[in-house]
C-alpha cells in the first residue's frame, strides 16, 4: 500500500496519498472525518485531481493538432503515482511529469505540481501546470472532492436539511449530463436565489453543471451547524454530483468541463482549456474551510 503523508494543524489532521496526490481524510480535533471514505460499493474516489481533462470526451477522443488520442474520463493523473517533492508539518508538494506512457495519451512535455497546505481549519490546494516542451500545450483541470452527506457535527439532522448556499444568486440555467457523460442542453436551475436544497433526486441523471456561475465560493451544510466553506476563485465552472443513496456530495470546481454534446473539435477549443506557451505555468487553486457555521 502506498505510504500516506500526514499534515497537521491545531484544527485538522489531513492524510494524502502519492497516488494521484489525492486527499484521503480530513479529520477535525474531535476525530470526525469530513471527507468521503472511498467505499467501493458506491464510489472509490475521495478527492481525485482531474488532469489533463475533466469529464468525458466525445467518443473518448482528444484531438491535438488534428491527431487523435484516446483519453479516459477525467484524464490520467488521478491514477498515476506522483513523486513527493517536499514535506513540512503543514504542507506537502507532489509532482507528476510526462513519460512515454503519458505522451502516448497526451503528447506534451508537462509538469504538474500539487501542493496541499493547512492553515488552522483551512485546507488549500494549489495545482501548477507547467509546459516543459517547445510547442503550445492545451490543458484542462478540475477538482473533485467528496464531502460526507450528512456532514459530521450536524446534530443528527437528516440529509434533507443540508443545503448549498452560494455567495451570489444563481438564476442561470444549469447543464445536465447525457448518458454518454457529455454536457447536455441547458435546463431550468433547481437553485432558488442563492440556495440549493439538497435531495437525492437532483442527481438521478448524474451531475448538475453550472457553466455560468456568478459565485466563486459557497457554504455546504445545515444552517446554524458546522459546515464547509469552499472557495474557488479562478475556476469558472462547478459540478455537483453524488450517486443517489450514497453518503457523499462532490462539490467540484473546474477550469474546464466535459465535451459539449456534439463537439468534435480540437481539445484546445474546449471551454476553459488553458493553452500554455513553452515554459509557461498556470495555477489552479481551491480552498476548503471545515467546521464553520453559516
Amino acid at each position: 500500500m502506498t505510504d500516506l503523508v500526514t499534515l497537521a494543524s491545531p484544527d485538522l489532521t489531513v492524510t494524502v496519498s502519492p497516488l494521484g496526490a489525492e486527499l484521503q481524510s480530513v479529520t477535525d480535533a474531535q476525530g470526525r472525518d469530513w471527507l468521503w471514505d472511498g467505499d467501493e460499493r458506491w464510489w472509490s474516489g475521495r478527492a481525485p485531481i482531474l488532469f489533463p481533462t475533466v469529464g468525458m470526451l466525445t467518443d473518448g477522443i482528444a484531438r491535438f493538432g488534428g491527431r487523435e488520442f484516446a483519453m479516459a474520463k477525467h484524464g490520467f493523473a488521478r491514477k498515476t503515482p506522483f513523486k513527493v517533492i517536499k514535506v513540512l508539518a503543514d504542507s506537502v508538494t507532489f509532482r507528476l511529469e510526462d513519460s512515454a506512457e503519458s505522451r502516448a495519451i497526451y503528447p506534451f512535455a508537462f509538469r504538474l505540481d500539487v501542493t496541499h497546505r493547512l492553515d488552522g481549519a483551512v485546507l488549500e490546494t494549489v495545482a501548477t501546470v507547467t509546459n516543459r516542451g517547445d510547442e503550445a500545450m492545451p490543458a484542462g483541470f478540475g477538482y473533485h472532492p467528496a464531502l460526507r452527506w450528512p456532514l459530521p457535527g450536524t446534530g443528527g439532522n437528516s440529509r434533507s436539511q443540508h443545503l448549498i448556499r452560494f455567495d451570489a444568486e444563481e438564476p442561470e440555467p444549469i447543464r445536465g449530463v447525457t448518458p454518454d457523460g457529455l454536457i447536455g442542453a441547458p435546463k431550468p436551475t433547481p437553485i432558488g436565489g442563492d440556495e440549493l436544497l439538497l435531495r437525492d433526486s437532483l442527481f438521478a441523471h448524474d451531475a448538475l453543471v453550472l457553466d455560468r456561475p456568478n459565485s466563486r465560493g459557497l457554504w455546504y451544510g445545515v444552517p446554524e451547524h458546522p459546515g464547509v466553506r469552499v472557495d474557488f476563485a479562478g475556476l469558472n465552472f462547478l459540478g455537483i454530483w453524488m450517486k443517489p443513496g450514497a453518503g457523499y456530495l462532490c462539490i467540484e470546481p473546474w477550469a474546464s468541463h466535459a465535451d459539449d454534446e456534439g463537439f468534435h473539435g480540437e481539445f484546445a477549443d474546449k471551454p476553459g482549456v488553458v493553452t500554455l506557451a513553452p515554459g509557461e505555468a498556470h495555477d489552479f487553486a481551491m480552498a476548503m474551510t471545515f467546521g464553520v457555521p453559516f
